[in-house]
């Protein structure tokens, strides 16, 4: 029995196809450029717009605004996929799942037409930039502030950790439009990064893993952006849309991650069944077999709450605790599977030639992007606690 080829419950011909479609791609166009965005530290920009030109990128968002017309399901495809190559280097989580969805709920008629389609195309890369040097996991304490001036903010601060953000051309940034407020006092305003004056783009930061995904720093000296660029129409509601945003963000992180597990122990029976140990393969050991038992326990019962979730997230049930839940627990289990799995390839499992290795490196940050594991758990206790 092939435990990664079991049967998805909401798995349709059209959608298979789109797996198809994203399982190509990623083996053929990008899996051979790994080590080429590793060592430069990015992709290149044509990916992107290859990306857009197979349908891949804005999969959930409607045809009138440029997007393929699908659903959450086929955004959920493509990460599998993603993820399942180990391709890392860009990513379409960021660029699709997040601001494309930011402007789709939130921008008005004028902002979804005039920067979605060019997103869907690949043609324009997008990013979101909260965390700040002094403000990571909670977004209430940043200081990146906008004043109004006559019809433009002025923005001043500083942002960190920004995937794509190297080649972003716009970027969803949050800043403190009243700085006496917390919570109520962040918005979210929409930069277009070419040739902005007071916009300026940091090193490439030096990661231990996910070394060809461009993440940098981003500066803003008084930088000047439109006051028409504010998304929602009301300065203070950012933070309430990015909460309302979250259970489906660290959904595709948990769909992401339980790809990982099961690639992780694929690769590792592969493994065993071929290396050859006192006269027999490492696979006939008992100690092999009960590990790989175990990790495989671990990805069939990732990829089942996976699928609970996609089904509460079709029905517009998936709430935030339970998103946390899938967050925390699969990012923790991804970490420990990979880690096994990579005791089981031995002295082979640390060169960085073979796969385990790298996902040994890249699967920890996990644990700590789209929210740290030790804050999820305190919004599950925070729900049980208020019934």
């Amino acid at each position: 029995m092939s435990f990664g080829a079991v049967a998805r419950p909401w798995m349709t011909d059209e959608l298979q196809m789109v797996r198809d479609t994203a399982r190509r791609f990623f083996e053929t166009e990008c899996v051979p450029n790994q080590k080429k965005w590793q060592e430069q530290g990015h992709v290149d920009r044509s990916i992107w717009r290859r990306a857009g030109e197979l349908g891949l990128l804005c999969a959930g968002v409607p045809e009138e605004y440029g997007g393929g017309g699908g659903s959450f399901l086929h955004e959920a495809v493509v990460c599998e996929e993603q993820m399942r190559a180990l391709v890392n280097s860009f990513s379409i989580n960021v660029h699709s799942g997040i601001v494309a969805h930011y402007l789709l709920a939130y921008g008005t008629e004028a902002q979804k037409k005039r920067w979605i389609p060019g997103i869907a195309r690949g043609e324009t890369v997008a990013a979101v930039a909260m965390t700040e040097p002094g403000a990571g996991t909670d977004l209430q304490r940043i200081t990146t502030s906008a004043v109004k001036d006559g019809q433009d903010y002025v923005i001043n601060g500083a942002k960190t950790f920004i995937t794509n953000g190297l080649l972003a051309d716009i970027i969803v940034v949050a800043v403190k439009t009243d700085p006496t407020a917390r919570a109520k006092g962040v918005s979210l305003v929409v930069i277009e990064t070419q040739d902005l004056k007071g916009f300026r783009r940091g090193r490439l930061l030096e990661k231990i893993g996910q070394q060809g995904q461009d993440t940098v720093e981003l500066f803003f000296d008084d930088m000047r952006v439109p006051q028409a660029n504010l998304l929602g129409g009301e300065e203070g509601k950012g933070f309430a849309h990015l909460m309302m945003q979250l259970p489906r963000e660290r959904l595709l992180l948990a769909i992401g991650n339980a790809a990982i597990m099961q690639r992780a122990v694929d690769d590792t029976l592969a493994y065993t069944r071929d290396r050859k140990i006192f006269g027999d393969t490492l696979l006939h050991l008992q100690n092999t077999r009960f590990k790989l038992a175990e990790c495989q326990t671990k990805a069939s019962l990732a990829r089942s709450f996976v699928d609970d979730c996609v089904a509460r997230l079709a029905r517009d049930e998936l709430d935030v605790p339970t998103a946390a839940m899938a967050k925390w627990w699969i990012s923790q289990a991804t970490c420990e599977v990979v880690d096994e799995c990579l005791q089981l390839h031995g002295g082979y499992g640390y060169m960085q030639e073979f796969p385990i290795a790298r996902m040994y490196t890249d699967v920890r940050v996990a644990r700590i992007y789209g929210g740290a594991n030790e804050v999820m758990k305190e919004i599950i206790a925070r729900a049980m606690e208020n019934g």
